[in-house]
């Protein structure tokens, strides 16, 4: 970059700097907004239960209107059985769209969505005109509350059914722009570049390996240390990349971000996070959209190479799909309909000439690649998603990392609401857009509606409180069809990538610390700064997050009085219902908050076992990965299959049994014949598994060069990582009852190398 570019673009930071005060006007704006609007609700409740004539006399015309609603939203006066009909219909056609269209097509996703818009419709109208319980201030209070948080669930819901109306997937347009990439008609220069602060050192040298491996010709790759580490300084020497240090940490992950973008030059700009590691083919397949100059960032996928601590932790490794996969597998895919893709921070590409234009990475929110996204779109340029996997990085590996990285990412969020790069109310962004970004925030708000949706068993026991007016007949017509159509066709609409029961399990496990952040984030949202999600973790025992399992402990105690309430109160009537045909006497006897107690109950003990953290006692990741082995052992050779392999050993199965006894700590070579390299190792122990002979070696003094070839072996082919479908509602249901009756600190304490995916060796 020339010099006056230089000063051109420090310019435009430090008018990025001045936005500060603009911040802190939109901060006291917005916070007065929510300040008033909490003041008003607080009033007329407090009004309500003081008895004030006026709000009485409303409140009581809204109750006389639920209790009297119109014809068509009452179920008609036949039997039970024929109410049921609606949802047997309904069920039996959705099953036949999902047979004859295993993955959603445009034809089947539209039919099949314009049946929940019309469902949803039905049920939201039903819940505000005829099911809320107004009959004294306590009763109303709790079911307004509960109505207003399911009017903003199912708001959420609503945008993501519209969004999912029309199908964008970018395969056939990737093969067509990579055709002048791969001909080297079209390559721009590319810089690569690798943000770091804490990560390991042997982390962040396979992301430089794989970066290296690139199939790309005008490429440089610059390791931009931001904790100034003498070791970072040597691995990038070591590697041959160029490495850039800053004097300062300001504005974390932004700030070395822009401070790299200052001192280079190339018309394209990777990022990779210091632990992703990409295909050989990652710029063959994104370069080439850039021959659109509208066209300012190529995101890609996250996928990892190991499982989450969610999954990891309920022994459910390669079932789960971990929860950043769910979001790029489904999430980002509908918001591309709408071009409002979100930059992701990492694996993404992006164009020099329009992150200038912007003045650089937007460094007021935490969530810097979101927002910088933002302020592009607003500028008429276009982000795209591209939804192939290629890359890998590390997921959260226990569940305190994890809920740092989530509240890191709850709170970066909201502090949009407080910047210039509000995406409600920044100039330039379609309405779509903006739906598509509220989404956002409401699925963040969600938080708080599930902490209350988990408390109404409690209201119902505790305080004699129906949240719902309805009888039997209702429930069948209108309830019944919204539920379990949803239910039937929420992993087919996802791609398979998690069932609903699952989804809730994720979000209800680190509910209360994500619900609190929400709140202090909407009223002071600059109140912490960035904080690293920890890497390279390991463990030899059993750890319990007691900060994070506390609220949950008190909730499934208060839960289990609540249930044993609940079915007192079905056997004996309770005086306090005795005057309204409410639900509680509608439900064959068991009472709907018996069967809210239950669930809840359920959820909770399986949340309780994910903060149970398993062992890792080994940093590196292995992987099921079959290479033919030449074993020699002195003058012997053998031959065998690798069953695991990692940057640091072989698992291997023999094909033969060996003439000679195999000894711990014996030197070996190997030679994996498909990739021509040769290894020296030891071996580390002997077995028998499926009655072929099997030996473990550890390799040994291993050159910059074997290591290149086994990073690019392990991480780097195209195509190697592959999408898991996920068990369905009624697999996923006896996967969690078989854990909560066998749970895997009781039957499984001898930690195993895992045969699939990681080891726990």
């Amino acid at each position: 970059m020339r010099k006056r570019e230089i000063v051109e673009f420090n310019q435009k930071r430090k008018t990025n700097k001045n936005t500060v005060s603009q911040r802190v006007f939109q901060f006291r704006s917005a916070t007065l907004i929510l300040l008033s609007i909490v003041g008003l609700i607080s009033l007329l409740v407090g009004g309500w239960f003081a008895g004030f004539s006026t709000i009485n006399k409303f409140f009581t015309q809204i109750h006389l209107w639920q209790t009297n609603p119109p014809m068509w939203l009452e179920a008609p006066m036949v039997k039970d059985e024929y109410l049921l009909l609606p949802t047997v219909l309904l069920l039996l056609a959705v099953f036949a769209v999902m047979k004859l269209s295993p993955q959603p097509r445009i034809w089947s996703q539209r039919l099949v969505v314009g049946i929940l818009i019309i469902l949803t419709l039905r049920y939201l109208l039903w819940r505000s005109l005829s099911t809320l319980n107004l009959i004294d201030p306590l009763n109303g209070v709790i079911s307004l509350g509960l109505f207003g948080f399911e009017f903003v669930t199912l708001c959420s819901i609503l945008i993501e059914l519209f969004l999912m109306l029309n199908i964008k997937e970018r395969h056939r347009e990737a093969d067509q722009k990579s055709i002048a990439v791969i001909a080297g008609c079209f390559t721009p220069s590319v810089d690569i570049f690798i943000p770091t602060y804490n990560e390991p050192e042997f982390i962040v040298r396979r992301t430089i390996i794989g970066c290296q491996a690139l199939e790309y010709p005008h490429k440089k790759i610059y390791l931009l240390d931001d904790n100034r580490r003498s070791q970072m300084r040597g691995l990038a020497q070591e590697l041959g990349c160029h490495y850039i240090a800053r004097a300062n940490n300001q504005y974390a992950k932004a700030g070395n971000l822009n401070h790299a973008i200052a001192q280079t030059d190339s018309e394209l700009i990777v990022v990779f996070d210091a632990d992703f590691v990409p295909t050989k083919n990652f710029l063959t397949r994104t370069v080439g959209f850039f021959q659109d100059e509208n066209i300012a960032i190529v995101q890609t996928p996250q996928s990892f190479y190991n499982s989450d601590p969610i999954a990891r932790n309920l022994g459910l490794e390669n079932i789960l799909t971990p929860d950043e996969e769910v979001f790029h597998r489904h999430i980002q895919s509908i918001r591309d309909t709408a071009d409002s893709a979100i930059c992701a921070g990492t694996s993404f590409i992006v164009r020099r000439s329009a992150l200038e234009e912007n003045g650089g990475f937007v460094t007021e929110s935490l969530s810097e690649d979101y927002f910088t996204g933002i302020n592009l779109s607003a500028q008429g340029y276009r982000i795209i998603y591209l939804n192939e996997l290629l890359s890998a990085g590390l997921a959260a590996e226990n569940m305190s990392a994890y809920a740092t990285q989530r509240l890191r990412w709850a709170q970066g969020t909201l502090q949009g609401l407080f910047i210039k790069a509000n995406p409600l109310t920044i100039p330039g962004l379609s309405l779509a857009q903006r739906m598509a970004h509220l989404e956002g925030y409401l699925n963040w708000l969600g938080s708080i509606a599930r902490i209350y949706f988990l408390l109404m068993p409690l209201a119902y026991s505790f305080l004699g409180v129906i949240p719902i007016y309805s009888n039997l007949p209702n429930l069948l017509y209108f309830w019944l069809p919204f539920y379990l159509v949803n239910l039937s066709v929420f992993s087919w609409l996802n791609r398979h990538s998690r069932s609903a029961l699952l989804s809730d399990l994720y979000f209800l496990v680190i509910c209360f610390p994500i619900a609190l952040t929400v709140m202090r984030s909407l009223f002071n949202p600059f109140s912490k700064g960035f904080k690293v999600t920890p890497k390279g973790i390991k463990s030899d025992r059993y750890i319990f997050n007691w900060k994070l399992a506390l609220p949950l402990i008190v909730l499934f105690i208060a839960t289990s009085a609540s249930l044993l309430q609940n079915f007192c109160m079905c056997i004996v009537k309770h005086p306090a219902t005795t005057t309204l045909p409410l639900v509680a006497e509608q439900t064959t006897g068991l009472g709907l908050g018996w069967l809210w107690s239950i669930y809840n109950l359920f959820m909770i003990g399986s949340a309780l076992l994910i903060l149970l953290d398993a062992p890792k006692t080994d940093k590196f990741e292995w992987f099921d990965l079959r290479r033919v082995v030449q074993v020699k052992i002195g003058s012997y050779n053998f031959w065998g299959v690798t069953t695991m392999i990692s940057e640091v050993g072989a698992k291997i199965a023999l094909t033969q049994q060996p003439p000679i006894k195999l000894v711990v700590t014996q030197p070996v070579k190997i030679k994996i014949a498909e990739e021509n390299l040769q290894l020296d190792a030891e071996i580390i122990s002997t077995g028998f598994e499926d009655e072929f002979p099997t030996v473990r070696i550890g390799f040994e003094s291993l050159t910059l060069s074997q290591h290149r070839r086994l990073v690019e072996m392990l991480f780097c082919r195209p195509g190697q990582w592959k999408r898991q479908k996920a068990p369905g509602e009624l697999a996923s249901l006896w996967l969690l009852l078989r854990i909560l009756l066998k749970p895997r600190i009781l039957f499984e304490r001898k930690v195993e190398i895992n045969p699939v995916t990681v080891s726990k060796i």
